[in-house]
């Protein structure tokens, strides 16, 4: 459910559990906060110890779950070893999400219980992803004229944002918005950061620190990895009295030297943000930290890892540190079961769910993922989204080029898309949310008679949900 994120399988059999449960470990989410217990099969003791580490659980051998009030269980395999996780609750408006964090983020099979039974449809949220918002307000007292207009400091409320260089994030923009559009928990640092670094007797080290720190102060990333995070920092905090950097693992300190790529969290140019920039489809190989000098920030995370005795070969073929979001970036879709794609009519079908988000692909087109630059790809022919206060529109009641009531066009920006072509193939994406796809393959346009393609939103069961595929990529970065 960790690792193996935003894959979609074509069968839709309830997978066979290897054996009896060699025992369990119960947690409870920590993004969704419902109770969950995942039981082992053909595992090896010390496997399953691993994979309950990871939420933060005990192993208990020979113990299987028991859970009396159940929404479902999903069924999945992470890293060869079988899993079947019981979600646990009573409330069937969290049906829908835990399905699709089943089906969508573990590549699970999904079993609903009867209190979820025929409720589970994969619903848009009511608290949806915030799109980006430019906040442009008068420096604090005693800080500089800003760089915009009358002197203003303009800063976008993005997980990809920052402020001005010199100033905090937290003081130009809000950070409500840039914990929604990125899963966050508090992840304890490194132990590494209690033991004395004797480098910090040291001013120029102790300078280069201090540089890095007020960096990361001025992006979002500030948000969670520092005091002003809710719930307490994630793997790093800016506030540390000491080395913050040791707080990092080594694989963190790989993806801040660029060593891995980490395109999946989308980036604006620096141009649109205040000079600041990181790892882009363009560039891949820049550090995840957004900042004004790559060079400079690269080459102290470069020190670290030479510090640690870590080498670029230790993380060799490790391509992908944003997780699922890489995933889904890099997703191919397969061809539209006959629930799905757009008639002869221009009618839009799309499989249970409500969308707020849809779009008409060329066929080769990249996966639409994170804005600002991630989310309206090259070859996108139609994209159309719902205001954050609308209501999501159902399967058949959308005809392509016809913009629903309700929600606005974004591509084209003006006029009519243009025509499909019959006979030709194309891209349908149509989603809940950002990031939460409903349906995602490849129809031919003009074409009625049923497809026998992938049903390319629901492989079938078990938990799985958004917040743990989010709490294991906090885990893996740190």
């Amino acid at each position: 459910m960790l690792l193996s994120v935003l894959l979609l399988a074509c069968s839709s059999e309830k997978p066979v559990l290897k054996g009896d449960s060699i025992g369990s470990c119960s947690y409870t989410s920590p993004f969704s906060k419902l109770p969950e217990c995942r039981d082992f099969y053909g595992a090896e003791v010390g496997e399953a110890e691993a994979n309950c580490a990871h939420v933060d659980a005990t192993f208990q051998e020979g113990v299987p779950c028991e859970v009396a009030n159940q929404l479902g269980t999903c069924t999945f395999e992470e890293d060869g070893v079988q899993i079947q996780a019981t979600v646990e609750g009573t409330d069937a408006s969290n049906c829908g999400s835990n399905r699709f964090g089943c089906e969508v983020f573990a590549n699970g099979y999904w079993e609903p219980s009867s209190t979820c039974s025929g409720t589970d449809e994969i619903e848009a949220l009511d608290d949806p992803f915030p799109q980006p918002v430019q906040e442009c307000s008068d420096p604090l007292p005693g800080e500089p004229a800003g760089q915009s207009a009358n002197g203003q400091v303009c800063t976008w409320d993005m997980v990809s944002g920052a402020t001005e260089e010199g100033r905090h994030f937290s003081d130009y923009a809000q950070c409500a918005p840039v914990i929604r559009q990125r899963g966050y928990t508090a992840v304890p640092a490194n132990p590494l950061a209690d033991e004395p670094d004797p480098r910090m007797d040291d001013p120029e080290y102790v300078a280069e620190v201090d540089w890095v720190r007020g960096q990361v102060e001025s992006g979002s990333c500030e948000c969670c990895h520092s005091s002003v995070a809710s719930e307490g920092a994630a793997v790093f905090n800016t506030d540390f009295e000491g080395n913050f950097a040791n707080q990092f693992n080594d694989r963190g300190l790989a993806m801040a030297a660029g060593w891995i790529p980490t395109i999946g969290f989308g980036t604006y140019p620096p141009e649109q943000n205040n000079g600041f920039e990181r790892s882009s489809p363009e560039d891949p190989y820049l550090s995840i930290i957004p900042t004004t000098d790559q060079a400079r920030m690269m080459a102290f995370f470069e020190g670290e890892l030479t510090h640690r005795g870590v080498v670029p070969d230790d993380f060799a073929g490790d391509t992908q540190g944003a997780g699922p979001l890489d995933e889904q970036l890099a997703y191919e879709p397969e061809q539209c079961s006959d629930a799905e794609g757009i008639g002869s009519d221009g009618t839009l079908r799309w499989l249970p769910g409500r969308a707020r988000y849809i779009y008409v692909l060329a066929a080769d087109a990249t996966s639409p993922t994170v804005p600002p630059n991630l989310d309206l790809p090259d070859g996108t022919s139609w994209r159309v989204d719902l205001p954050a206060d609308g209501s999501p529109v159902e399967s058949e009641t959308v005809v392509y080029g016809q913009v629903p009531a309700g929600m606005i066009q974004v591509f084209p920006a003006s006029g009519p898309p243009e025509a499909l072509v019959p006979g030709k193939e194309y891209y349908l994406y149509v989603s809940a949310d950002v990031l939460y796809p409903i349906s995602r393959c490849i129809f031919t346009a003009g074409e009625d008679a049923p497809r026998t393609g992938c049903n390319t939103g629901a492989a079938g069961g078990g938990l799985a949900s958004l917040a743990l595929a989010a709490a294991g990529l906090l885990r893996r970065r740190r």
